[in-house]
């Protein structure tokens, strides 16, 4: 079984998430920012999510504030703006750490599996990391890579 399966995370609601609920599916995980000149991706990404949420694929959020304090809000705030302004349904968890000692245990898995130009660092917002169906990491892609741009790699982890 993948280590990625063992990994837990705090919902907005504050509940305590196994991620094992997410066996067998395929997974892309983002931190996300609201006040970002990337954060109009929420769009794209619950597009994505309900284009192929019944084929098996999941998008966990996690709001970041470590880069240019572009999420400053707490666990209300941050809801509300995923919610009113970008209708998001995918399930986002507590605001987290995603580089440095602090990192959240899902973003060290993640950058050690998928280093990226700047090693194991996450360089901004919105870098997206898919996750195949067996929990086993399979892409990173870069902030500035929009959801749609990522739809091919998506529909190929399912299988289609």
């Amino acid at each position: 079984m993948s280590e990625f399966y063992s990994l837990k995370a705090r919902s907005l609601q504050g509940e305590e998430i196994s991620f094992d609920r997410y066996a067998g599916k395929v997974v892309l995980v983002v931190n996300t920012a609201s006040k970002c000149g990337l954060t109009p991706q929420y769009e794209g990404l619950q597009k994505l999510y309900q284009q192929y949420k019944d084929q098996g694929l999941v998008i966990l959020g996690f709001p970041c504030n470590q880069f240019a304090n572009q999420e400053p809000g707490d666990a209300e705030s941050i809801k509300n703006n995923c919610l009113i302004n970008y209708g998001v349904s995918f399930p986002m968890f507590e605001k987290v750490d995603v580089n440095g000692p602090t990192a959240h245990p899902v973003y060290q898995w993640l950058t050690k599996k998928l280093p990226g130009l700047f090693g194991k660092k996450v360089k901004w917002n919105f870098t997206k990391f898919l996750i195949g169906r067996d929990g086993k990491p399979l892409k990173r892609f870069s902030p500035t890579t929009v959801p749609a741009k990522i739809e091919s790699a998506i529909v190929s982890a399912l299988g289609k």
